[in-house]
């Protein structure tokens, strides 16, 4: 190699610099959603890496390439349950973008952030295409990373009069209401068990962190017409939770029907959720090429796994602007 190959690189505080705008996230995951229903994109099922079942943890490994934006990536995510015990976020994630044309690297990114806002991103998105546009209740189950952004992008489309929230630990849940009420400037309603929370609310969003499977969310409690969103690693659904459903979306169907975890992972394997009962995937519907919500009384279930295709993108859209705002290192590689 005759020539110097630098790399672009941004860290937590980069990132924090940055701060990238709710329209400005939106608009860069939206962009990922679009090329996969355009059939301009590769997305590899997610693989995973549990060094030690005594450390209650395991890495989620990501893999994709978009067509469009000329980049292929790779994501590492730590995922941790007991990690509030060290002062730890859960999730700790590296994303490495690369030339898919050569293969050479081209920037290394603090991934942490990206998979909290690409994460509440997909969820809003979702939200725009698949809940009534008259809603204004939403319950919240959950209150790691995701959840801030869950809720953040979710109330800059709709601006809710209600927002509940419930998580397993008091102090969670009222730490997570309190950095709502700071950021959005209006009441949170912290709830102490499940039902209270979810109960005819028009938007469920379901983030919790159960250590093992256990139907915490009743399907009697979803108001019809409502949008539920379970995406926790355990299932926290009833069984029951497809039959009311008159669409149901996933992210990419190659990630939901196969492998370890997943809140609809029971229903799956019991063909309640399949290719033949899947309306379609989140793209195709920002693609035009399937519809979204039709009528106000259909209830509707999305179920997202995460895309490496949200992590790209939102990290592309980071490098430009942090381009022009002269923010971020070079490092040499070669």
């Amino acid at each position: 190699m005759t020539e110097q190959v630098n790399i672009s690189y941004l860290n937590g505080p980069d990132i924090q610099q940055l701060a990238m705008s709710d329209s400005e996230i939106l608009a860069a995951v939206e962009a990922g959603l679009l090329a996969q229903g355009n059939h301009q994109t590769v997305i590899e099922p997610r693989v995973h890496l549990i060094p030690d079942p005594a450390f209650n943890g395991h890495f989620n490994v990501l893999r994709g390439y978009i067509a469009p934006l000329n980049l292929a990536g790779v994501k590492v995510v730590g995922d941790y349950v007991n990690n509030y015990k060290l002062g730890l976020p859960s999730e700790m994630a590296m994303l490495n973008l690369f030339n898919p044309q050569t293969g050479m690297p081209v920037a290394i990114l603090d991934a942490s952030a990206i998979t909290d806002m690409r994460t509440g991103a997909i969820t809003a998105l979702g939200a725009r295409h698949l809940a009534r546009k008259n809603s204004k209740v939403l319950a919240h189950i959950g209150a790691r990373g995701t959840a801030y952004w869950n809720v953040r992008l979710l109330d800059s489309l709709y601006d809710f009069d209600e927002i509940r929230v419930h998580s397993r630990r008091a102090e969670s849940r009222e730490a997570f209401a309190r950095r709502l009420e700071q950021d959005l400037g209006k009441k949170i309603i912290v709830t102490d068990d499940w039902e209270s929370c979810v109960r005819d609310a028009d938007i469920v969003v379901e983030a919790s962190r159960l250590e093992k499977p256990t139907p915490m969310l009743k399907t009697a409690w979803i108001k019809p017409g409502a949008l539920v969103i379970p995406y926790g690693t355990m299932s926290a659904v009833e069984l029951s939770l497809t039959d009311i459903m008159a669409k149901m979306v996933v992210d990419d169907w190659g990630q939901c029907k196969g492998g370890m975890f997943g809140s609809l992972r029971a229903h799956v394997e019991a063909g309640k959720l399949s290719e033949t009962t899947l309306h379609g995937e989140l793209g195709q519907i920002v693609a035009g090429i399937k519809s979204g919500r039709e009528r106000d009384d259909e209830t509707i279930l999305f179920w997202h796994r995460g895309l490496s295709l949200s992590d790209i993108a939102l990290g592309h859209a980071m490098l430009e602007k942090a381009q022009k705002l002269g923010i971020g290192q070079t490092l040499r590689y070669a």
